[in-house]
């Protein structure tokens, strides 16, 4: 299948056939991050991963298309799209457009004690490919491709690094990145890269928003 980056924490999955999925179209992502879906998923309500505008865009450009996400999304556009919005959660396995989809974890990440988390889920993709939305969720198994929230309120470098070695993927690419500033790239690559301290020996790359890579 063919992985398109868009921006933030927004990708874009393709397979040969041209049925596709997306997965957490939010409001750093492009306005038209979901439309030509056939499926999308969502990890968790946080307006980084979860807009509602463009989430309807792509349901209204496509009456087929249909979504997955947790309670707390669904319960705000089930009403508008009946039949088409699924509830799931840990431990649920679905098929999605073709695309076979493992769903891991419960909690956001900590970002401080004094704020209440909230659910997350993590998607394992044709058990290839896992993306786990805001959270350093272990996949369960091995996995070729790790989405790598790269950068967050919630998590540092090293925390990065050690999910990365725990996970032990073939390759891992960054999301989570829009709030990374420019001059702050070319060091994280260097700490995650082949010179910096070691990330199990994956392959570690960056995409820019619109660049796709066959896995």
């Amino acid at each position: 299948m063919k992985l398109t980056k868009q921006s933030h924490a927004c990708i874009r999955l393709e397979k040969d056939d041209g049925r596709t999925l997306v997965i957490d179209p939010g409001g750093f992502s492009e306005a038209d991050a979901a439309v030509g879906a056939d499926a999308v998923l969502v990890t968790h309500e946080h307006p980084d991963h979860f807009d509602e505008g463009r989430l309807r865009a792509a349901l209204d450009a496509n009456p087929a298309a249909e979504l997955w996400t947790l309670r707390s999304v669904a319960e705000q556009v089930s009403a508008a799209f009946p039949g088409r919005v699924h509830t799931v959660g840990e431990g649920d396995t679905f098929s999605a457009a073709g695309f076979d989809v493992q769903v891991h974890g419960q909690l956001h990440a900590v970002i401080h004690p004094d704020i209440p988390r909230i659910t997350n889920v993590g998607y394992l993709v044709d058990g290839t490919l896992f993306h786990p939305g805001d959270a350093l969720t272990l996949p369960g198994q091995p996995v070729e491709t790790l989405m790598v929230p790269v950068m967050a309120p919630w998590n540092k470098v090293a925390d990065v690094i050690d999910y990365i070695r725990e996970v032990k993927p073939r390759r891992a690419i960054d999301i989570h990145d829009a709030l990374l500033a420019d001059l702050a790239r070319p060091v994280y690559d260097r700490m995650l890269g082949p010179n910096g301290p070691g990330v199990g020996g994956a392959e570690h790359s960056r995409m820019a928003a619109g660049q796709s890579v066959r896995l």
